[in-house]
C-alpha cells in the first residue's frame, strides 16, 4: 500500500458527492486529474471501490469501510497538525460558522485580521438561509452564527455588531418609469421574495401583511444575489438589506424608493449557544471581535449612516 493523504481525501468527497464532477468542483480540481486519482487510489486494492451502474457512480460496501477508515486517519492528521501548532505557541484548531445569506456581505471583515493572524486554524463558513442556521445552532454543529433577527427559542449569547436595514428597492429605469400611488408598487407588483425560511423573507412578509398590501404577483429566489439581479434586470420590486446593494445603488443600477414605515432595522448579531464549552480558538475570536469591533466598523461601514 503506497496511498497518499491526497488520495484519501478525493476518494472521500467522492464518496461523499457520489459523482467524480461534483467532487472535482468541491475540490477545485479537473475532473480528469480527480478520475485519475481515484484509479491510482483503486489500483492498490483488489476489490472494487466502486461501480458504475447506466452512467451512475456507486461506492461498493468495500469502498464504504475504506471511505470510514480514510476520514479516521485525516481526523488524525489533522489532530498531529494541530498539536505541532500548539506546541508552537499558536491558535489551532477548527472554527465553523454558519451565517444567513446577506451576512456574507457582513462575515469576512470580521473575520480576516483573525484569520491572517492564526493561520494555523482549519474554517469553515457555510452560507444559508436563516432556518438552517437555526438548525446548525440547535444541533451544536458550528460554534457561532451569524445572524440578523435572534432566534427567540434558544438560549443564546451574542455580541451585536451593526445595524441591518431594509429598504424598498426597484431597477432604476423601472423606477423612473413608474407612474401612480406607491401603494400600486405592493397591490400590482411583481414583488420579488426570497425562500421560505429566509430572515429577509420573513420581514418582508410581516410589513406588508400589517398594511395589507398582499401583490397578487409575487416571485421567489433562492439567493440574495439572485434577488438583486431580478431586481436591477426590472422585474420587480423588493425590500432588501442596504448592506448586499451598495454597488447597484452607487452605480445607479438600483434605486431606494422612500415608503412609510421604512426601512425595517434590525441588528447583526454573533451568536452562539449558553451552554456551549468554547474552544480557546473560539474564546480567542470572541475577544478579538470585542477588541477590534468598533475599528473595523469604522473602516468598513460607515458608509452604512449615509443612507
Amino acid at each position: 500500500m503506497n496511498y497518499t493523504l491526497h488520495q484519501l481525501k478525493v476518494f472521500i468527497e467522492i464518496v461523499e458527492k457520489k459523482s467524480i464532477t461534483k467532487a472535482a468542483e468541491a475540490l477545485y480540481l479537473s475532473q480528469p486529474a480527480v478520475s485519475i486519482q481515484l484509479k491510482n487510489f483503486q489500483d492498490q486494492f483488489p476489490i472494487p471501490l466502486t461501480e458504475v451502474v447506466g452512467k451512475r457512480l456507486y461506492v461498493t460496501d468495500f469502498g464504504l469501510e475504506i471511505a470510514a477508515t480514510a476520514r479516521r486517519i485525516l481526523v488524525e492528521v489533522d489532530r498531529i497538525n494541530h498539536k505541532t501548532h500548539a506546541f508552537q505557541g499558536k491558535l489551532a484548531g477548527k472554527l465553523k460558522l454558519s451565517v444567513v445569506s446577506t451576512g456574507k456581505y457582513v462575515m469576512p471583515y470580521f473575520l480576516s485580521g483573525f484569520l491572517n493572524e492564526n493561520s494555523a486554524i482549519d474554517f469553515s463558513m457555510d452560507v444559508t438561509n436563516k432556518q438552517q442556521v437555526v438548525n446548525h445552532l440547535e444541533n451544536n454543529d458550528i460554534d457561532f452564527a451569524l445572524v440578523s433577527v435572534l432566534p427567540k427559542q434558544m438560549d443564546l449569547q451574542h455580541i451585536p455588531l451593526l445595524r441591518n436595514s431594509l429598504y424598498l428597492v426597484g431597477g432604476t429605469e423601472r423606477v423612473e418609469q413608474r407612474k401612480g400611488k406607491k401603494a400600486l408598487i405592493f397591490t400590482q407588483g411583481p414583488m420579488l421574495f426570497r425562500e421560505k425560511g429566509s430572515a429577509t423573507r420573513n420581514a418582508m412578509e410581516t410589513f406588508i401583511d400589517k398594511r395589507n398590501l398582499k401583490s397578487s404577483k409575487k416571485i421567489e429566489l433562492t439567493s440574495n444575489e439572485a434577488l438583486k439581479q431580478a431586481v436591477i434586470a426590472g422585474i420587480g420590486y423588493s425590500i432588501m438589506p442596504l448592506i448586499g446593494i451598495k454597488n447597484a445603488l452607487l452605480n445607479k443600477e438600483m434605486t431606494v424608493i422612500p415608503y412609510p414605515g421604512l426601512p425595517i432595522e434590525t441588528e447583526w448579531n454573533i451568536v452562539w449557544r449558553k451552554d456551549k464549552k468554547l474552544t480557546p480558538i473560539a474564546s480567542a475570536f470572541i475577544d478579538y471581535i470585542k477588541e477590534h469591533k468598533a475599528e473595523i466598523i469604522e473602516q468598513h461601514f460607515s458608509w452604512v449612516d449615509d443612507f
